[in-house]
């Protein structure tokens, strides 16, 4: 018996030697195997630092919990508020070396480089900075990049801004970069965060390694008033994930007062604010706006904007136009439900909203296959022929009379009932000819 349990404790061991020696054989051939031809000096490899070495350092700011240094920041609000006017007055503080509206003065005088898709610099941009008072030496406004061969094209911020990067190294001390509209640094999706994240980036570098502010401009989504104020800047939420400090403005169209608020910091207090109003000033000989600082409010973003703004009356017409929208997108028929959501993001508009009118529209929908998603039209008086050519597809209608995609086999009415907060849930059971369909995917994932 001893005899027998000596023998298989050494197999086990044998066994067990065997084992290592096969993974460290494994292991010492595999970087071997992965990089053949390259020594083991230049082979990819994550870089590690150890805390101990690295020398903390406090956040520096151009406006005191405000605007911070080397970082990317978002100023966002609804039309109308002034937001680039805003943007103008802060850039005119730096150029100047002045005070800020609470009465802290300007970290120091430094350069601002200007990127607008939307205003002219000749007719808007400078007459702005006049009217508040900046030094124009101390401005730069991005006209175009030159290619190879000196011809000129425009400056694209998705993909020029490693050109923009050696501008600002040459010009130094410059504190502030103003990107208005920030969507327009994304090259892909500006509703997806991965896009977003990978986009902005390059200003994020830039951010950092010049001590240089990235204040971009952006606007809410319709609709959205009472909301929180960070989740109603449009595009992907990884915007306001990637700044360090969110900034909001707001208006009381009644009394022409405004607010700017801090809507979300990583790096410092988020709340508290500022009243302003907008006047026009001359701007040797042009009339110009220019912001007039009110005094500090206090409170959360959330309600210092909900004091000013209206939202029954405002959020009622918001939903007229994308009732409108809705109708107009499916004058011509069905429509892909993807295309809907690109077209009434590009308007304003979120999904919540399009299904809220899909629902009061009577909206009818199908689902065309797993990759091709689902398809919204318009209901019809009048049934057309049946479609016989994909008897597998089938229709979601709010009536069982009205059925715009034919009349016959494998359709199903199902009534969405009015939700408070306006969702419109699928809930369906497949005909013997849609059997096959995935009928479980949520209209949602577009």
């Amino acid at each position: 018996m001893s005899e027998h349990l000596e023998e298989s404790f050494i197999k086990k061991i044998l066994a067990q030697n065997e084992l290592g020696k096969a993974r460290a054989e494994f292991n010492a051939q595999a970087p071997a195997t992965t990089f053949p031809n390259k020594p083991v000096s230049e082979r990819p490899k994550v870089l590690l630092t150890r805390a101990s070495d690295i020398v903390p350092e406090a956040i520096r700011w151009l406006w005191w919990y405000w605007l911070p240094e080397g970082k990317f920041s978002l100023l966002a609000g609804s039309p109308g508020t002034g937001k680039t006017t805003i943007a103008i007055a802060i850039a005119a503080t730096i150029s100047t070396g002045g005070k800020w509206p609470d009465g802290t003065p300007c970290s120091r005088k430094a350069h601002v480089i200007i990127w607008s898709g939307e205003d002219n610099p000749a007719d808007t941009i400078v007459p702005r900075l006049i009217a508040a008072g900046a030094d124009l030496n101390y401005i730069h406004i991005i006209s175009g990049c030159a290619d190879e061969s000196g011809a000129i094209q425009p400056f694209d911020p998705a993909r020029d801004v490693p050109l923009l990067a050696e501008r600002i190294a040459e010009i130094g001390n410059v504190a502030l970069l103003i990107v208005d509209p920030i969507v327009s640094a994304v090259a892909g999706d500006s509703h997806k965060a991965n896009d977003v994240r990978r986009d902005l980036q390059a200003l994020v570098d830039v951010a950092g390694a010049h001590r240089c502010a990235v204040l971009g401009i952006s606007h809410f989504a319709k609709g959205t008033k009472g909301s929180s104020p960070a989740e109603r800047v449009i595009g992907s939420q990884a915007f306001v994930a990637i700044s360090r400090m969110t900034l909001v403005a707001a208006q009381d169209e009644t009394e022409e007062r405004r607010v700017l608020a801090r809507a979300k910091c990583n790096i410092a207090p988020d709340d508290g604010g500022i009243s302003y109003t907008l006047e026009q000033a001359d701007a040797n000989g042009i009339d110009a706006s220019r912001v007039v600082w009110g005094e500090r409010i206090e409170g959360t973003s959330r309600d210092i904007l909900g004091d000013v703004e209206q939202r029954d009356d405002d959020e009622r017409s918001s939903q007229e136009e994308a009732l409108d929208l809705l109708k107009s997108l499916l004058a011509d028929g069905p429509k892909r439900t993807r295309e809907i959501k690109s077209d009434a993001d590009g308007a304003g508009y979120n999904w919540k909203m399009m299904q809220r009118a899909a629902s009061k529209l009577g909206v009818e929908k199908r689902k065309i296959g797993m990759k091709e998603g689902w398809e919204w039209a318009l209901p019809k008086e009048t049934r057309p022929e049946e479609d016989t050519k994909n008897p597998s597809l089938y229709t979601l209608s709010s009536s069982g009379t009205h059925v715009p995609f034919g009349s016959g086999k494998g359709l199903r009415a199902v009534d969405f009932p009015e939700l408070p907060e306006g969702d419109i849930r699928e809930s369906l059971t497949p005909s013997q000819n849609s059997a096959t369909s995935d009928v479980s995917e949520p209209e949602e994932e577009l």
